[in-house]
């Protein structure tokens, strides 16, 4: 059985506090999600900044002129604000995933404008944060040597104590 490598191994999904950008514009709005209010990426709580980001989803904040100001559209005192209008749904989206039926749009994921710029994600949204099983099966002689400053003996004390007082 052989596994086929996709574009998209080693990307992240894109989550609705993600942003966008234009190749012609000066603005990076965050996305909408309105397909679907029900799957997060790497959020237990359902908090909808996470919401996952699929093919169908077009709309961003701020709406209006989205982009910014549009260098397809030149006036004498600058350019004119966007007009955004997508040229149908997210390209090169990940269609081994799906979220309610729809394809999932990843770090590499495109939106062409009928005006004619390309849309694509200038930040996925997702961050890495550090649990507690992080910090209790760390080493610590490797954490210092990475980070002298830290002394991860005193740190995992300090997580302990926090989960003590959080009960």
């Amino acid at each position: 059985m052989s596994t086929q490598s996709s574009s998209h191994d080693g990307k992240h999904f894109v989550v609705q506090k993600g942003t966008c950008q234009c190749d012609q514009g000066d603005l990076f709005p965050q996305h909408i999600v309105s397909v679907h209010q029900k799957h997060y990426w790497n959020d237990s709580a359902g908090e909808a900044d996470y919401l996952a980001v699929t093919e169908d989803d077009l709309q961003f904040n701020p709406s209006g002129p989205s982009f910014g100001k549009c260098k397809l559209k030149p006036s004498s005192g600058g350019y004119l604000p966007c007009a955004y209008a997508p040229a149908g749904k997210w390209q090169k989206t990940y269609d081994k995933v799906l979220v309610m039926g729809k394809k999932a749009v990843t770090e590499i994921s495109e939106l062409q404008c009928t005006t004619g710029g390309k849309i694509t994600i200038k930040d996925h949204g997702q961050r890495g944060e550090m649990s507690k099983n992080n910090v209790k099966n760390a080493d610590a002689k490797t954490t210092q040597h990475i980070n002298p400053l830290v002394d991860m003996n005193d740190y995992k004390e300090t997580v302990s104590e926090s989960e003590i007082d959080a009960y």
